[in-house]
């Protein structure tokens, strides 16, 4: 069986587990629960998690590349930035002290970016952009980048919205995309690697779009329902995660 053939088959995973997802919630963050076992510190289980994501794929890509001068090193690029911030930076900077994750849910996604890890490495190395379509290219690039400013500027947001000992404290967010979503800052992950999907045009980039919404979605409609529950003065009119939509 191909390599071709297994990521269809990771796909098809992801499409057969989605609706169960979708009624599913994770139990971390404002979810979080002890039910699922033991549990570890949200900041370590944060670090943990991502962590493949940011050495698996980059590991494989520098090891095995044939030309470090191409444009798959830029895409390569791209990913490391994207995921040194997921790993390193963001962690650092939530205020969860006190609050904890079940190690089950770390485990569970240090699998998948191993998986997912592996499979973009592999297609980076493997597909050749000598006849690259420019259009196609930029269009990704633009959709990435502004995908990535989403993303980070509604963490900013959310991590501003509480002090360090308000760990337990939850406001209603507003301004920017806030005002139409939910989760802009999933939004903006989603934007991203449909961006990224776009420029690298391969099926490990278009697997790894397909898986973000697979997770993304449910978590945002999640934390949307969370917060009408919470706030009954939420406004009625915000979507979960894509404007006017979902």
């Amino acid at each position: 069986m191909d390599i071709y053939t297994l990521t269809a088959i990771w796909i098809l995973i992801g499409l057969v587990l989605f609706p169960i997802i979708l009624n599913y919630k994770a139990p971390y963050g404002r979810h979080s629960s002890k039910k699922w076992g033991k549990t570890i510190p949200n900041k370590t289980g944060w670090i943990l998690m991502e962590l493949p994501a940011l050495l698996v794929c980059p590991t494989l890509y520098f090891t095995y590349t044939p030309s470090l001068y191409s444009l798959n090193t830029v895409f390569i690029s791209l990913w490391i930035f994207h995921y040194f911030n997921r790993t390193i930076i963001y962690p650092l900077r939530i205020k969860t002290k006190g609050k904890e994750m079940p190690l089950i849910i770390a485990l569970s996604a240090i699998f998948f970016n191993i998986i997912n890890g592996l499979v973009n490495g592999y297609f980076l190395i493997k597909t050749d952009y000598t006849n690259i379509n420019i259009s196609m290219l930029l269009i990704g690039l633009f959709f990435f980048i502004g995908g990535l400013i989403i993303n980070i500027w509604s963490d900013n947001q959310l991590v501003s919205l509480r002090k360090e000992n308000e760990v337990n404290k939850y406001v209603i967010p507003k301004g920017g995309l806030f005002n139409y979503i939910s989760c802009p800052n999933f939004f903006g992950e989603l934007v991203e690697w449909f961006g990224f999907a776009l420029m690298t045009f391969n099926i490990g980039s278009f697997s790894f779009f397909v898986w973000t919404f697979i997770n993304l979605v449910p978590r945002a409609i999640s934390h949307h329902n969370w917060y009408k529950d919470k706030f009954k003065d939420y406004p009625i009119k915000r979507k979960a995660i894509i404007p006017k939509l979902i």
